[in-house]
This record gives C-alpha cells, structure tokens and sequence, in this order.
C-alpha cells in the first residue's frame, strides 16, 4: 500500500521542531514568487460533528471574553463592546453547519476556456489511463508545491473550497511539513506555464485530522489548510462544492478524477499539462473483499477506478478531487480525496480516496473555528 504522494528526494533540514519559517528556506521559483511574508502553523483539528456545537459554542465563548479582556486591559471599554459584538456575530455563523460559498454563492460550475491554438495530444496516457485537460477544465484543482520536490515542485493536490482554504489529504504534509515553504498555484492547467488567471498563495495554517494515522493504513487522511490571502474568484478559479450529508454520492455516475501525478507506476516525475480521466464509483464493500482490497478500506473511504484497472490515480495526485456531476444540474461536486493505492492502474486495486461527505461537519467545523480565532489574534492587545 502506498500514498499517492510522490517521493521525497532530497534530505530536509529544519532549524528546529517549529513550523515557522527558517532564514535559510529556498524561494519558489521567479515565476511563482509572492511577495505576501508567510505565516505558519499546523495544528491538530478538532472533531466537529452535530454533537459537537455546544463544544464550539464554549470555545467561540472564551475566545470572546479573551478579545474583550484584552481590550478592557487597555483601557478602552468601548472597544471592547465593539469586540464582543463581533465575534458574537462570528459565532452565530460559525455554529451554522453549512459551507459559505464566496464565488456569488456558487460552486462547481466549470467553465472551459477554449484556446484554439493549442493541439491536445488526447491518446498520450496520463493520469495512468487519462488526457491532457483544457484550460481551466477543473477550476477549483490546486497544486500544492515545494522548492525541494523533484522536477517542477509539485507534491500534491487539493480543491479550493472557499476563497481562502484548500481541501487535501493529511499524509501529503508527513515530509513537507515546513509550510513556511509550501506554495498553493491556484488557477492553473500547466505547471510550467501556469497562465494569465493563475495566482499563487503561501499557507498560513494548516489543519490535520487528530485521529490520522499514516503509519497504518492512512486513516482519517483529510486536511485542511489556510491560504495567506484570499482569491478572487475568475473563469480559471471557481470553489468546488463539498458533498454534504443530504447528496445520495452512490447513485452518482459521471465520476472523474484528475491531478499532476505519474502517468506510470513505474514514471519518476509529475504531468506537466493537468490529466483527466472518467472513472466509476466501485461499491466499498466489493472494493473491500478478498482479492481486491481485503479488508483495509475504511468506512469513510471512497474507491473508484475500474475492476480491470487501467485508469487510476498515481503518486503526486494525492489530496486532489474524485469528482462528480450531479445528476440533475450542471454542477460537479467533490466526493472524494485521493488517499492511497497499491500500485496504479492494477486490476482489482482501485484508488481509495477519503469520502468528503463523511468529513462534511468537521470540514465546516474547523474552518469556522480557525476564523474566529484568527480573528481574537489580529485583535488582542497585549497589558503592560
């Protein structure tokens, strides 16, 4: 069993145990290059489901009386009102159980900018058993990247799910946990010339589930990190749509995966030209019995892929999306992270990706209660 991350090359160094940036940290490449300082930490998550809201709503409370502490410290009673009211309104909507679409309350809509003048090569095999994908084909795919890994940087995937957070997998950030030095290309279908509506964002946090487990069978292998600043959203980035509780993902047919991975089991460098492939949902429990998978799937997991293999996700399409169309609109949703597989492509062993519905409350849960935090450190004041 092996996750689709790519291999590490090079020895890692760290000035100490602490994520925070070291003096010595390599810049991305010239292109890529933001000027925005990067601010650091990873921190456990926290189990968010419906039982969980009076948890939050003792946290939000402490955080409120934290910030109002701090303002009355300094004297300013009326600031710290302002501060309560705040975050008192932070908190209403941080206990609703639902996700906040930014790009005019929408999400996973494509929109496929068509550009003529360039020939796509669809027989070359990508993906393992896929094709190169038009621009912005997958508008919420981003690659994450780190001056260390081999060719062009490229470790991971992961879906934009609001302006500023990324949904990937939890064991992508095992060997590059500096996220000092971690970049998001957001907008993007080639690496190498990533193109006029792609931006680059460092990370400012990133949150891992507690209960992960790499060293086993990559259980709970879900993340979420924080963008430094927020995108905009254009015809090249666009938010995916996170299947929520209420979405019937089993009877879902128009399944696709895509990502910058090998295109081989046996390739030594990730796609350069973003890969497509359609793929079916495979019922966990056949994914799961003798001579398939035997056992090792979890109930939060996901496969997809075929029984005779061919097409598949491979190393450096870790953390990216499992996509489907909804089957009575337009839009596509992200039921899945792609987690671990043995092998690519390889009958009876499909892809095994972490369900995103499963993780729809403790998604929403952390990003609401990093905000409000977030938000009590930009606004404490220290005492003297």
């Amino acid at each position: 069993m092996i996750s689709k991350a790519p291999f590490y090359q090079k020895p890692f160094y760290s000035s100490s145990n602490s994520c925070c940036p070291s003096p010595n940290a390599p810049d991305p490449p010239p292109a890529l290059r933001t000027w925005n300082p990067p601010l650091c930490d990873i921190s456990p998550g926290t189990e968010g489901t419906k039982d969980t809201v009076a948890a939050v709503g003792i946290a939000a409370v402490a955080v409120m009386l934290h910030g109002a502490l701090s303002a009355c410290c300094s004297h300013e009673p009326l600031a710290a009102m302002n501060w309560l009211s705040l975050l008192v309104l932070m908190t209403v909507a941080g206990l609703a159980h639902s996700m906040e679409y930014t790009c005019g309350g929408s999400c996973g809509f494509r929109a496929p900018v068509y550009n003529h003048n360039t020939a796509f090569d669809y027989g070359l095999t990508r993906i393992v058993g896929g094709t190169d994908a038009l621009d912005a084909s997958w508008p919420w795919i981003v690659s994450l990247q780190h001056p260390w890994a081999p060719y062009l940087g490229h470790f991971c995937g992961g879906s934009l799910i609001t302006a500023d957070w990324v949904l990937t997998a939890a064991h992508c950030f095992k060997v590059y946990n500096n996220i000092s030095m971690v970049y998001v290309l957001i907008g993007a279908t080639q690496l190498s010339q990533p193109g006029p509506g792609a931006v680059v964002r460092n990370v400012k946090k990133v949150v891992i589930h507690p209960y992960y487990i790499s060293a086993a069978n990559y259980s709970y292998d879900i993340a979420i990190l924080q963008l430094d600043q927020p995108v905009l959203c254009s015809q090249y980035i666009q938010l995916a749509c996170v299947a929520d509780p209420a979405l019937r993902v089993s009877e879902l047919y128009n399944c696709w995966i895509a990502g910058w991975g090998y295109t081989t089991e046996k390739s030594q460098q990730s796609a350069d030209r973003l890969q497509e492939a359609k793929v079916q949902l495979i019922d966990v429990q056949l994914c799961n019995s003798t001579g398939w998978h035997t056992g090792i799937v979890q109930p939060h997991n996901l496969c997809a892929g075929y029984p005779e293999g061919n097409i598949d996700t491979c190393r450096g399409d870790s953390g990216g999306p499992l996509m489907c169309q909804d089957n009575n609109a337009e839009y596509w949703w992200v039921v899945g992270i792609s987690s671990w597989g043995r092998g690519c492509g390889r009958p009876k062993w499909p892809g095994v990706f972490v369900s995103t519905q499963y993780f729809y409350d403790w998604i929403v849960y952390n990003m609401h209660a990093h905000a409000i935090e977030s938000a009590s450190v930009q606004h404490a004041c220290t005492c003297y």
